[in-house]
């Protein structure tokens, strides 16, 4: 009996891990909304031994995240720029746990971000190539929301950090070596005026 409940337990955490990792190829943001299912065609029937297909409806175009009363509206991504005063940290293959050496970058990042409060940020979370697109958008996530935990945790408001992950969309390097793919790990910040 024991051995069925575990199974079951596997089993669903299977499936709900394979439903939560399909995602559309495009950047995840905070307060983003996902496009409409595309869906598959769908059969109607068959005539004189051919199968009718139809097409499925076009999806409906994204909408804008709702916005809770009285907050601000989210800045567009277009507006923010990178400064030098900001530096970026790079991650182990597979990982978004913070290093010790990137730990250093990021209190002097917040530092910055503290004595120029009039900044919002935008954290940028970048993988290598290796790995499904889907997967890489996911960890490129988890690395922006670890960095942006690390920020918060040395005091840096939360509601002037905006996270987006890219995966491996934008690499700095396009080698296919330890040294490149290192490159692309990253989290990179860029700022706007409020």
């Amino acid at each position: 009996m024991v051995t069925r409940g575990f199974q079951f337990i596997a089993i669903s955490l299977v499936l709900s891990t394979a439903l939560i990792a399909g995602c559309a190829k495009r950047p995840a943001t905070t307060a983003a909304s996902a496009p409409a299912p595309t869906g598959a065609a769908a059969t109607t029937g068959s005539t004189g031994g051919a199968t009718r297909v139809t097409p499925a409806p076009a999806p409906a175009p994204p909408t804008a995240a709702p916005q809770a009363p009285g907050t601000a509206a989210r800045p567009s991504l277009k507006e923010f720029t990178a400064i030098p005063e900001l530096k970026p940290i790079y991650f182990d293959f597979d990982k978004y746990d913070i290093r010790p050496a990137d730990a250093k970058v990021l209190d002097a990042n917040s530092q910055w971000l503290k004595s120029n409060d009039a900044q919002l940020v935008l954290i940028e979370g970048h993988c290598d190539e290796r790995g499904t697109n889907e997967y890489n958008l996911a960890l490129g996530e988890r690395r922006a929301k670890s960095t942006m935990n690390y920020l918060v945790s040395q005091g840096v408001q939360a509601s002037r950090i905006t996270i987006i992950s890219y995966g491996e969309e934008r690499p700095v390097c396009t080698q296919h070596n330890e040294e490149c793919w290192s490159k692309n790990r990253r989290a990179q910040f860029l700022v706007k005026p409020r």
